[in-house]
């Protein structure tokens, strides 16, 4: 489409018939037939018209653009020649130019070279005057204006570097360097007399002119300047090695503070005697503290080598603290900058927590770290700071601290000696409902403990010392969970069997059935709680480890298996419970699979058997509840395996009674629904706050008596005909077992003879597709049943809803 057009004749789908149709809607039209046909014959000839007018007015268009292209074609001929002229002139105009500016050029260039000889010239005469300058006030020892003069010196000296071939200057560059030898000579003379490395004592103050000659210093060779702070360190330090022999009784590890005292008193004697006598950039109060602490380490580590049989933990630990306290107060005063690596990561601040391994670690130094058997309380945690210093003197104790893991395995064994004993004298915690199960105080006490020692360790070493403690802790966390949580497990006894039926039946609310007391079940879920906070506090223990340790040794820290042994512990405490509950509910279900149910005459309330077990529950269920109220997730493991280990025994009793009557079946059915509710509400019965039960258990507890009532159903449902039986017990069980469905039968009280066939018939029937679990419940009552046995379903059904 060229242009846009409203015709209908111009239209891409344009259909013939169509057109003709919308022309001639009916008969009648037809008669303007002659009209239309003009119409479109006088539309034919007017494009036909405009056509021709086309065509004519294109015949010139092709002449039109030749000419037009070959005028463009002149025009640009045009232009270039243009162009061309342009160029030439630039070049002519350029030429022109250099012939003016030759001779400035020239001019330029002389300029230059004159301006640099004047410079050169002029340096080459201060160099000459310093020289000469230099040699006389080297002479006179006049190190204030050497200082200056030196350093102006060897900058213009530099500028001649290019000109050493010639002999003049290099003569001056040796001149040069002669004077600074003899001035670095010259200096370390009078050093060496002022401060004399032997006899004599100090001067009482510094002289300006050693103050001048360590400015000279700085400009001469960084030896020089070493020289100079050697001597004057050697010299300082020289009546400390004196004091401290290895002979003396000073130097023990007992008197290290008298080390630190000394050198405290030395560095502020050093400042004001001589705090301006050395440069400050040269920080030769850090620099003394350092050689300070070579010196002492190296001569603690000999002394400590010698004497190694008398060292002991809590003078080894005394020594240390002493020691990482200076450490830090050096970390305080200086900056570390004279040290070659002076820098360790800073420690990352953990979140707030009860944890021990997770507290806030902020807080001053500690004044003394003295391993106390009977202290309990959590001491705060000294932050390791950033400090460049730590461990340049505390290394020296690296080698000696299996003195100090020993000393831990021998407190530890005594420790978990006197929680054992502790235990046994106090006996199990008491009972406190309103604060749930309490955790063991003797785990908190060991896992502070616990961090004492790394605390401890990781300031000595984060080597193969916090290998060897981990290990130890390894070992005592195992034994605390064997000898104080394990080891106090109540035993189980049996002796529900010399229950009788009538005996059971009789019981009163008040009576028990042997099983725990209120204060072994307390003390089974105390143990459980602190089984547990062991596990997560261990592994916040091995963490911590993980980061204190070098990075090469973190694969070798591991407490997987203790954690498991944690694991472990809970698992069996969590079983007792169970079983306790699981025990005191058997009389009663013996006692209903003992009962004969043929001759039950009426359907009245719940039976006792069922009245006992509710009770047992009620009894137990609170109590666990409230002691593990800190481990909700623990209860509610507790109340799914208990679910798990009642309901299938409820099952089998329930198969063990036979034969049963209509009416013992519908007193059956009313029993097995009141547990179910019963356990529907496990969580929280007897809770004044009444929580939903977790999705998880309530499955459970769903399918398992489901079932139960099912196979009741079944029971009720007449036994003929054969084949709807059948059917009906494959739909509402969908059991494919022969050993169900023959259990069944017995219940309902068949002969021998009825059963053979029956079961004949179940086996033929079984290749039909089984029911899905979705829909048992709509077919509990469009099961075929006759009419009468439908009626007695009903009936029970409305009776159970009233009762509830």
């Amino acid at each position: 489409q060229v242009f846009p057009s409203q015709d209908p004749l111009d239209r891409a789908d344009f259909n013939a018939v169509e057109y003709i149709n919308t022309l001639f809607p009916t008969e009648q039209s037809l008669a303007n037939i002659d009209e239309v046909v003009n119409k479109i014959r006088l539309k034919i000839r007017r494009l036909d018209d405009n056509i021709r007018t086309v065509v004519r007015g294109q015949t010139n268009v092709g002449q039109d653009g030749r000419q037009a292209l070959e005028e463009a074609q002149k025009a640009i001929q045009q232009l270039f020649g243009k162009i061309k002229d342009i160029k030439d002139k630039a070049e002519k105009s350029e030429q022109m130019v250099k012939e003016i500016t030759r001779d400035i050029k020239q001019l330029d260039h002389a300029k230059r070279h004159l301006t640099t000889s004047i410079t050169t010239l002029n340096h080459l005469h201060m160099l000459a005057g310093g020289v000469d300058s230099l040699e006389a006030m080297t002479r006179r020892r006049q190190y204030g204006e050497v200082a200056n003069l030196l350093q102006g010196v060897v900058n213009v000296l530099e500028h001649f570097n290019k000109y050493m071939g010639i002999p003049q200057i290099r003569q001056l560059s040796e001149r040069v360097k002669a004077a600074q030898n003899e001035l670095g000579q010259q200096i370390l003379a009078d050093f060496e007399e002022a401060f004399p490395s032997q006899g004599t004592k100090r001067p009482g103050g510094p002289s300006n002119v050693l103050r001048d000659a360590c400015l000279v210093a700085n400009v001469l060779d960084p030896r020089i300047k070493q020289e100079i702070i050697k001597k004057f360190i050697k010299q300082h330090l020289s009546e400390y090695l004196v004091l401290f022999q290895e002979n003396q009784d000073v130097a023990w590890l007992d008197k290290i503070d008298r080390r630190y005292a000394w050198i405290k008193r030395q560095l502020v004697d050093y400042e004001e005697k001589y705090g301006r006598m050395f440069p400050q950039e040269w920080c030769m109060t850090e620099r003394i503290a350092v050689e300070f602490c070579h010196v002492t380490r190296t001569e603690l580590a000999k002394i400590m080598r010698t004497r190694a049989k008398e060292i002991e933990v809590k003078l080894l630990l005394f020594a240390i603290q002493r020691t990482t306290n200076f450490e830090g107060l050096l970390a305080k005063r200086f900056s570390g900058c004279t040290l070659a690596d002076g820098t360790v990561k800073k420690p990352e601040v953990p979140p707030p927590s009860t944890n021990p391994f997770l507290e806030d670690e902020s807080g001053t130094e500690t004044d003394e770290i003295v391993i106390e058997k009977s202290d309990t309380d959590k001491p705060k945690k000294p932050k390791v700071p950033d400090n460049p210093f730590h461990g340049i003197v505390s290394k020296c104790f690296e080698p000696h601290l299996y003195v100090y893991i020993e000393s831990q395995d021998k407190n530890l064994g005594e420790l978990i000696d006197r929680f054992v004993a502790d235990f046994k004298a106090q006996g199990p915690p008491k009972p406190n409902v309103d604060e749930g199960g309490a955790v063991l105080p003797s785990c908190a006490d060991l896992f502070v403990y616990y961090k004492k020692c790394m605390v401890q360790c990781s300031q000595l070493s984060t080597g193969e010392p916090m290998i060897a403690l981990t290990t130890i802790f390894q070992k005592y966390l195992r034994e605390y969970a064997w000898k104080i949580l394990s080891g106090n497990l109540p035993k189980t006894t049996s002796s529900s069997g010399g229950l009788t039926i009538t005996s059971l039946l009789k019981e009163k609310e008040g009576s028990e059935v042997a099983k725990f007391t209120l204060e072994e079940l307390c003390l089974i879920c105390s143990i459980l709680s602190t089984a547990e906070y062991c596990l997560a506090t261990t592994q916040q223990l091995e963490e911590k480890l993980k980061e204190k340790v070098d990075a090469s040794l973190v694969e070798r820290i591991n407490l997987t298996g203790e954690m498991d042994t944690f694991s472990i512990v809970i698992s069996n405490s969590i079983q007792l419970l169970v079983q306790d509950l699981d025990v005191a509910c058997d009389p009663a279900l013996t006692a209903m699979s003992k009962m004969q149910w043929q001759n039950v005459e009426h359907v009245g309330d719940q039976s006792p058997y069922v009245t006992s077990v509710i009770l047992h529950i009620k009894q137990n269920v609170p109590i666990i509840r409230d002691n593990l109220a800190s481990t909700r997730k623990y209860f509610t493991q507790f109340c799914i395996k208990f679910a798990n280990s009642f309901i299938p025994k409820f099952i089998n009793h329930l198969f063990k009674c036979k034969p049963i009557s209509m009416v013992g079946a519908e007193q059956l059915l009313l029993d097995t629904h009141s547990l179910k509710m019963v356990l529907l509400d496990l969580p929280s019965i007897g809770s004044q706050v009444v929580r939903k039960a977790p999705a998880s258990y309530t499955k459970i507890v769903v399918k398992g008596m489901t079932r139960a009532e099912m196979i009741l159903k079944v029971v009720m449902a007449p036994h003929e005909p054969p084949v709807v039986f059948v059917d009906n017990y494959i739909k509402l069980l969908a059991d494919c077992s022969t050993d169900t469905f023959q259990k069944i039968l017995d219940m309902k009280g068949l002969k021998r003879s009825e059963q053979s066939s029956m079961l004949d018939l179940f086996r033929q029937r079984l290749p039909a597709p089984p029911s899905g679990v979705e829909n048992t419940g709509s077919l509990s009552l469009s099961a075929p049943t006759p009419e009468q046995e439908s009626s007695r379903i009903r009936k029970l059904e409305k009776l159970i809803k009233k009762r509830l």
